[in-house]
């Protein structure tokens, strides 16, 4: 299966190649070394090939964005990111095909960046463009002076990709009975019932840049709904199904700048969200709860240093104690923060950069420190660390996973 991809792909190219199309992309090698124990294993051991093969015509365009993974165990992953077919008309645009869609203001966290599902293969390490997964659909745009109105309707239903079991980054699951699982009512068939669909009214100001937005979609993070049922053997045995179920959102964002700052907000509040209780035999173990996302944050520069603060919450409303703490909600709500200070010299050749988040109610971090030197207009070379502080929650979890990495990227 692997040669016929890379056959195909080498035949596209050619066939392009002779069609004058533009081609920009990256190799990358990309290596990661653990810290917490006593060998310093090596854990990421990568090579990337992304490839961008676009052509624009007067009234349309195409896209087509491959990426292929090779890691130590010699193993090949293809994915295929982005393949769509965009049309221009006087007022409108329509986009057909697998694309990433891109919403909100927030840096670092989904809140209405919500269409385009999360790929968790390594937690939140990756660079963004690298976490959104495509979507399969069309998005429409209509323009009206400085305002935009989109419609994006996905006829497939797109999860979350999370870590495999054995992998660093698979979440804690803390169950007092060893659990079994049922995969049955996971996938969604693709339908015109089961569509998703998505609007967004956007608007530049002279004062303030704003967007409206709501969505009724699958959760792209599955339900585990419990059963228990007694063994021939004695005892209990718990059996969890994973479900995606429906769920409705709206929200908006806005930025604007005051003298030498930017101020952003973003919001989204979220129509029946299933949350996993304390007792699975008690209606199979899920409540449904409204709750509410949000984002305020500022950015500024200092001393030619570039500063972002952002502080997020998520509550859970009409909140009741059953509901059973996980990684993300210890109590009704969830508070955190993000903070980024960003210095560039060498004729901006080189860039310091310190990114973290903090967790306050599980007292838990990430902190991301790295450099990044442009060795040439085509080589760029990345060093960094990823430590993990505290016990519990979504950080704390991967206390034992701290590690240094570097990445040398080349772009044509």
């Amino acid at each position: 299966m692997k040669k016929i991809i890379l056959i195909m792909m080498l035949a596209f190219t050619y066939t392009a190649f002779a069609q004058s199309v533009d081609f920009s992309g990256y190799v990358r090698n990309y290596s990661g070394m653990l810290l917490g124990n006593e060998n310093n294993d090596f854990v990421i051991l990568q090579n990337t090939f992304n490839l961008n093969i676009e052509k624009k015509f007067d009234n349309s365009a195409f896209k087509v964005n491959p990426m292929i993974y090779h890691d130590y165990s010699d193993s090949l992953t293809f994915r295929l990111r982005e393949a769509y077919m965009d049309l221009y008309f006087d007022n409108f645009d329509l986009r057909v095909g697998k694309q990433q869609i891109v919403w909100g203001k927030a840096d670092g966290v989904f809140i209405t960046d919500i269409v385009s599902p999360k790929n968790l293969f390594q937690f939140l390490l990756p660079d963004f463009d690298e976490i959104r997964m495509g979507v399969t659909g069309a998005k429409f745009d209509y323009y009206f002076g400085d305002n935009t109105f989109e419609l994006v309707w996905l006829p497939v239903f797109t999860p979350t990709n999370l870590p495999s079991k054995n992998s660093l980054w698979f979440p804690k699951m803390d169950f007092m009975i060893p659990p079994t699982f049922d995969y049955s009512k996971q996938n969604i068939t693709p339908s015109l019932k089961n569509s998703e669909v998505f609007a967004k009214y956007s608007a530049l100001t002279s004062l303030v840049d704003f967007e409206l937005m709501a969505g009724y979609m699958w959760d792209d993070d599955a339900t585990m709904f419990s059963s228990l049922s007694p063994k021939p053997t004695g005892g209990m045995q718990l059996t969890l199904t994973p479900e995606h179920k429906r769920l409705s959102l709206a929200g908006g964002s806005f930025s604007t700048t005051v003298g030498p700052f930017v101020f952003r907000g973003e919001g989204a509040y979220y129509f029946g969200k299933n949350f996993n209780t304390k007792n699975p035999a008690v209606n199979n173990g899920v409540i449904e709860k409204d709750y509410i996302h949000y984002m305020l944050g500022t950015d500024f520069t200092l001393f030619d240093i570039k500063f972002s603060a952002q502080f997020i919450q998520k509550a859970i409303m009409d909140y009741e104690d059953i509901i059973k703490p996980n990684n993300l909600f210890k109590d009704e709500s969830n508070n955190m923060m993000t903070f980024l200070a960003r210095y560039s010299t060498l004729n901006e050749t080189l860039d310091l950069e310190f990114f973290t988040y903090y967790d306050f109610e599980y007292d838990g971090a990430l902190m991301r420190p790295r450099i990044l030197y442009n060795y040439s207009d085509a080589i760029n070379l990345q060093f960094g660390a990823n430590i993990f502080l505290g016990t519990e929650g979504l950080f704390g979890q991967y206390n034992k996973n701290d590690m240094v990495y570097g990445k040398i990227i080349y772009n044509f």
